[in-house]
């Protein structure tokens, strides 16, 4: 058994993409620390072997695609129905990331598919510092396992550990990670990858 890497995200536009920046930033800097996180973690997930990878994807595909994606369009009214509706999509197993973790490397992906697929779990999940989470995997798709789970709270990642095991889901959980949301984070995740594009935004910015 294999499983499909998939990556959820939202084209990175000034004035829809890292909003939470603004300010310091304006809407064009964090448009493209955005598109530097994406295309960071398009890489990795590139680079990493797996059954398939799939962008879900809100907007239209750029220059920051590589290749040898799928791309699906993200269809649903909130992100907790978004998700759901990848998973439904996509089909199979499923390990899926967001794109505010540009630190992400090749091993935390492939623990995480082997976490997945290990034979005692039916769920895995990857907690991040602020209450939510950077990853989500399921063997199959599995209806309702995101509704009602409110997102974006310091509640998010315990509120979904309960909804996954209410589903009589067997959860296993990967490594936390620190996602970006504020100028904080950026710069903490920024000199976790020194090297990554997404570091060199920011200093391209003056805000590292």
């Amino acid at each position: 058994m294999s499983a499909a890497l998939v990556v959820l995200a939202k084209a990175p536009r000034p004035g829809r993409a890292k909003t939470r920046l603004c300010p310091p930033c304006t809407p064009v800097q964090a448009a493209e620390l955005a598109r530097a996180a994406l295309a960071d973690t398009l890489h990795t997930v590139i680079a990493t072997p797996a059954a398939r990878h799939v962008l879900v994807l809100d907007g239209e595909p750029g220059p920051w695609l590589p290749a040898g994606f799928e791309l699906v369009s993200q269809r649903g009214a909130g992100l907790a129905e978004r998700l759901g509706n990848a998973f439904a999509d996509v089909g199979g197993a499923v390990l899926l990331v967001g794109m505010d973790t540009p630190q992400l490397t090749s091993d935390h992906l492939r623990e995480g598919v082997r976490r997945l697929l290990g034979a005692d779990t039916d769920a895995v999940l990857g907690p991040a510092p602020d209450g939510g989470y950077w990853a989500v995997g399921l063997r199959r798709p599995e209806p309702g396992a995101f509704a009602g789970v409110p997102m974006s709270t310091a509640d998010t990642f315990r509120r979904q550990r309960e909804r996954l095991t209410a589903h009589g889901l067997r959860v296993a959980l990967l490594p936390t990670l620190r996602d970006v949301d504020e100028l904080a984070d950026a710069r903490v995740v920024a000199a976790l990858a020194p090297g990554g594009r997404f570091a060199r935004a920011l200093v391209l910015a003056g805000l590292a």
